[in-house]
């Protein structure tokens, strides 16, 4: 393979190929040219066969067919080479709520050969700095409601260079920017194995670790779990809750249902409410959200029996026996789960509405493997909890990162997760095997959110875990000692939320505070979370 990567930056730091995992590609659509650019694939190709009229994206305020994209994502590619310099293999801060505007964005940088860093629009300067700096970000395009944030990130950041911003009317916005470009482009000759996209995921320590993704494992998550199982049709109409800066968000609302020539609904805020209005409003068929999501739509199961809405996936946290069946009772629709992470770009155990059993997130999707080991990485019997081991056409790279050791191990993938497989190859979701908090499908690491209460005056020292929660899975509970003087009430424990919510992402931010006078701790000065799980 050639790489169009002039920047050499990613290629040059990907993990030594002694330590990443093995890569299976047995399927015959998984047999990928030497030089793809997914872009082509994804959005070219409709123009070409003569699909651009087809209904592509909607929001509430535009409708885009396929050759409306075409041509904003080709003038945007234009904007970065010609006007901000871009050069393959460049970094792109993605950084906005899901818009048509995000998805031009996304498949101009892929076109102009660029490597996509999509971010969630709640993530303040903070939390974007370290992943200017990881990547090595030297352009961004940002939506002009989150300008302060970036700004602020920027100052800190030497590397990040070139910034556009868009949902803009200023003269020096991408929109204005574009105006003058052309709308063909040529798109960069990118090799399969080049460097698409970086997904950014929270570890425990709360360090982001950076995710590498090629060209071809965007077309593998396409060529799998949806073929598998999804099985959507061109004539369906996707919408969902997860940010596009979630590979959940980007596979489910943008990468599989452009892969069959179908169109997506997307929604600057996708709680509950704005899904079912969604829903009926644009006649929705396929959803993707959390269980926690489906748990308050099912009480409006008589409403949704009468829209269009067939098929339902659940994923970004475990799915309750009792939600799926509420689910059912609710709609007459059986929910597909499945388990993905962003170190393999999407799901691979799954089940279809025919073969999904409750209380198991299902078998292992075609062009996987996976099994449930042990300490010392040997396959345990059926129904003996172990470590989640999966490989397949995708799988972890980690950008410069020492935890590359820690996921990857004898070629296969250790996502983290304790899981058990009965005898048919049903896995069974048990918990996490680190400190890792799933809360309503948000990822979160205790120690990033006890460094947020930290910066509090009045906190001495503090600690973070994830407690059960029926509607959410997990909530975070911090427990926190008060430096003297500080009352340890209601209203210090609101403060302390509001103050975190400030500082960090909002959904990170302490749902249950407890005031201890001391945290338990050995004798070495080591915290024993588990006792404060048993408390």
């Amino acid at each position: 393979m050639t790489t169009a990567h002039l920047d050499t930056f990613t290629r040059d730091n990907l993990p030594a190929a002694d330590l990443q995992p093995d890569f299976l590609f047995k399927l015959p659509e998984l047999q990928f040219p030497e030089q793809m650019n997914c872009a082509s694939e994804l959005l070219d190709k409709h123009i070409l066969e003569g699909r651009g009229d087809r209904l592509c994206v909607r929001s509430p305020h535009e409708t885009w067919t396929y050759k409306d994209l075409f041509d904003r994502a080709n003038r945007i590619a234009n904007v970065l080479v010609k006007d901000m310099r871009l050069v393959p293999g460049n970094r792109v801060l993605l950084h906005a709520p899901n818009t048509p505007m995000m998805v031009a964005c996304w498949f101009g940088i892929v076109k102009a050969g660029g490597v996509v860093v999509a971010t969630m629009p709640l993530l303040r300067a903070k939390e974007l700095k370290p992943m200017l700096e990881i990547g090595r970000i030297s352009h961004a395009f940002c939506d002009a409601s989150l300008t302060q944030e970036l700004v602020e990130a920027a100052l800190a950041s030497p590397d990040l260079k070139h910034i556009r911003y868009f949902n803009s009317a200023d003269p020096d916005s991408l929109e204005a920017s574009m105006q003058g470009q052309s709308v063909d482009f040529e798109n960069c000759n990118t090799a399969a194995d080049d460097t698409c996209l970086i997904g950014f995921t929270s570890g425990t320590t709360g360090i982001p670790k950076a995710t590498l993704h090629f060209h071809r494992d965007v077309m593998a998550i396409c060529a799998c779990w949806p073929r598998s199982v999804l099985k959507a049709r061109e004539d369906d109409v996707f919408i969902g809750s997860p940010p596009l800066g979630f590979t959940f968000g980007l596979g489910g609302m943008v990468l599989f249902p452009m892969s069959i020539g179908a169109s997506t609904v997307l929604l600057e805020k996708a709680g509950p409410p704005q899904l079912l209005e969604g829903i009926r409003q644009y006649g929705a068929t396929v959803l993707f959200t959390a269980p926690t999501s489906y748990r308050t739509l099912a009480a409006h199961g008589a409403e949704l029996r009468q829209t269009r809405l067939r098929k339902c996936v659940s994923a970004g946290e475990a799915l309750p026996a009792s939600t799926r069946q509420q689910w059912h009772d609710a709609t007459g629709i059986e929910l597909i789960d499945g388990i993905g992470a962003t170190e393999m770009l999407h799901i691979f155990i799954s089940a279809d509405e025919q073969e999904a059993r409750p209380g198991a997130t299902g078998k292992v999707v075609p062009g996987y493997e996976a099994c449930v080991v042990d300490d010392e990485g040997q396959a345990v019997a059926p129904g003996t909890i172990g470590k989640l081991a999966v490989r397949g056409p995708t799988g972890c790279r980690y950008l410069r990162d020492e935890r590359q050791r820690d996921y990857v191990k004898n070629g296969w993938n250790l996502t983290g997760d304790a899981y058990l497989m009965d005898a048919d190859g049903y896995f069974y979701y048990q918990s996490r095997t680190d400190d890792m908090i799933i809360s309503a499908g948000y990822n979160i690491a205790a120690p990033e959110v006890e460094e947020g209460l930290m910066m509090h005056a009045a906190v001495a020292e503090c600690a973070v875990i994830g407690v059960p929660d029926e509607e959410r899975g997990q909530i975070v509970k911090a427990f926190v000692v008060l430096h003297p003087g500080h009352a340890d009430d209601s209203r210090m424990a609101k403060e302390l939320q509001d103050f975190v919510k400030k500082t960090i992402a909002p959904y990170k931010y302490p749902r249950a505070v407890e005031f201890l006078q001391k945290l338990p701790r050995t004798q070495t000065g080591k915290l024993q979370r588990f006792k404060l799980r048993e408390s």
